[in-house]
């Protein structure tokens, strides 16, 4: 199992950072290549349900999961989630924390334990997996806060 954690400092309160890390349908503008599509009547809390579609032309795979905690902030204390994958390709836990910073500003984090299946054959290959799961989450957590910080997250 690859363990990987990527922080971004975000200049935006803690809300507007929250809101667009988990506007599941709108990972499409941050994931290259993704789009999303939310399964449960409800697109937040506990109990969510979502597929990622990562594909290249017809080429690609589904990503089902499921939110399992769900605490957003609220005056001005941290929120976070955690969100389990149980797919045929990409098996972990993913939980995101936004925790505000003394300058009003807010800390995104993504603390990921991933696998991809089939994992006894792809084990050995942990951390070329955790580099490259570093590499995209890092782009991902970069484009959330550039966007939350131009106001455009939401739209």
């Amino acid at each position: 199992m690859a363990h990987v954690v990527v922080a971004v400092d975000v200049a935006a309160p803690v809300g507007p950072t929250w809101d667009a890390i988990t506007d599941w349908p709108g990972h499409g503008r941050f994931a290259p290549l993704t789009t999303v599509r939310v399964t449960t009547p409800s697109a937040t809390g506990a109990g969510t349900r979502f597929v990622a579609r990562t594909a290249l032309g017809p080429l690609g795979f589904d990503d089902p999961m499921e939110v399992v905690e769900w605490s957003p902030p609220a005056g001005g204390s941290a929120g976070h989630c955690v969100v389990h994958k149980h797919g045929r390709l990409v098996l972990g836990t993913a939980r995101i924390d936004v925790t505000p910073r003394p300058d009003g500003a807010s800390r995104l984090s993504w603390t990921y334990d991933v696998e991809v299946a089939p994992v006894r054959l792809t084990r050995p290959f942990a951390p070329l997996v955790a580099f490259a799961t570093r590499l995209g989450l890092g782009r991902v957590l970069r484009t959330v806060a550039r966007d939350v910080e131009r106001g455009q997250a939401a739209r």
